[in-house]
């Protein structure tokens, strides 16, 4: 890379909380966060906020009349983002661009407003402005009063590493010094938990660990979803405040055979880690947070293209899924605020029900992966400040 791109600060929110002490503890722990929750017309798993996360929307959504109408995944991002720029020290006179996507965007409210269309046959005044995916960076921006560049985008479940991306295209261009990235995604809704369940990937059986994420012996599809959002502050050069800097980057897509299809080595995962890891040597990568949704093929086809990249030099492997499902457009950026966390704590954390559990060693540099449907690939390398 020509130039390094820090990461000065990250925040979330999610079902692990909303502050670092808090998300790493519950990261340590063997616990998880689903919940079965009623729907429409059936129950299903889901991970929601935490009860004091879910209050402080309840406060931001208070105190604008504006907030009232908005979606929980443009509420989550206002208040990551607030989060993120306090911890970076940036003020709103600073000229920063904002880059937050989503894979599915105000889904809450546009069911709410089709629901209302399909009763009264008509449409309400704040439908179409309220449930764009502009929506979400706009409101961004209107909270922070930036001044810079506000883009949203939807890249499904890599929405929040494509964020990155943009990001550090930016800063090298030189056409911005400051940019903030992340995703938002609130999907526990009536609509689409059907639609994963119509697709057969859902979980439906109560057991110790719902969602078995990097489980690749599984016998039967385990996504559950979860609902949050998470940001990070990229800047331009080395900074005595960087959190872990960019080292590297990659990104691939791969013919479809259908909408959801990924080739058996997950060719798009082979693709984007050789480009991230082009000028690092295998060994020196001590961890990888795996994308693993929790499916049969995703889990299976994953492992398979990191051992075809890694050979023999396998680092540690890891995955935040099976503690707070499947975040879709945010999960990226959860992964990466779990490698920074354990970067920051020199501690490898496992999943449960793995051969591997946990590790205390040097932690110093982390892979991070997120594809979604369509078959887009984005692999992160991240090394420790």
């Amino acid at each position: 890379m020509n130039s390094k791109i820090a990461i000065t600060s990250i925040a979330s929110i999610s079902p692990l909380g909303n502050n670092a002490n808090a998300i790493w503890e519950n990261i340590q722990s063997d616990q998880h966060f689903f919940k079965e929750i009623d729907f429409d017309s059936q129950s299903a798993f889901g991970a929601p906020l935490d009860a004091i996360s879910k209050q402080e929307i309840e406060t931001l959504k208070k105190s604008d009349s504006k907030y009232k109408s908005l979606d929980n995944s443009v509420l989550f991002a206002i208040l990551a983002s607030r989060k993120a720029i306090e911890m970076a020290g940036w003020k709103s006179e600073d000229s920063f661009g904002i880059n937050i996507g989503s894979s599915r965007g105000a889904t809450q409210l546009f069911e709410k407003h089709y629901d209302t269309f399909l009763k009264t046959g008509k449409a309400q005044t704040l439908a179409s402005p309220t449930t764009t995916l502009g929506n979400i960076s706009s409101w961004v921006a209107h909270d922070l009063q930036s001044q810079g560049p506000e883009i949203s985008h939807s890249i499904t479940c890599s929405t929040a590493l494509h964020a990155v991306l943009n990001g550090v295209a930016w800063l090298r261009s030189g056409m911005a010094d400051k940019f903030l990235v992340g995703g938002s995604e609130a999907p526990i809704t009536d609509f689409t938990v059907a639609q994963m369940k119509a697709l057969k990937i859902y979980a439906n059986e109560n057991e110790a660990f719902p969602c078995r994420a990097m489980d690749f012996d599984k016998k039967k599809n385990t996504l559950i979803l979860g609902e949050g959002a998470a940001v990070c502050c990229l800047e331009k050069g080395e900074k005595q405040k960087a959190l872990a800097y960019i080292d590297g980057f990659g990104f691939a897509t791969e013919i479809l055979e259908h909408n959801i299809s990924i080739s058996a080595e997950a060719d798009c995962f082979q693709k984007s880690m050789k480009m991230a890891l082009q000028n690092t040597r295998l060994e020196d990568v001590d961890v990888i947070v795996m994308h693993a949704p929790g499916t049969k093929t995703g889990d299976l086809t994953e492992w398979k293209a990191i051992q075809k990249v890694f050979g023999e030099n396998l680092p540690l492997l890891t995955t935040n899924k099976w503690k707070i499902g499947h975040t879709f457009g945010a999960s990226g950026m959860l992964s990466i605020e779990m490698a920074i966390l354990m970067m920051q704590h020199n501690q490898f954390v496992g999943v449960p029900f793995t051969e591997v559990k946990s590790e205390v060693k040097s932690i110093r540099k982390v892979l991070v992966n997120a594809v979604g449907f369509g078959g887009n690939a984005v692999s992160i390398l991240l090394s420790k400040a």
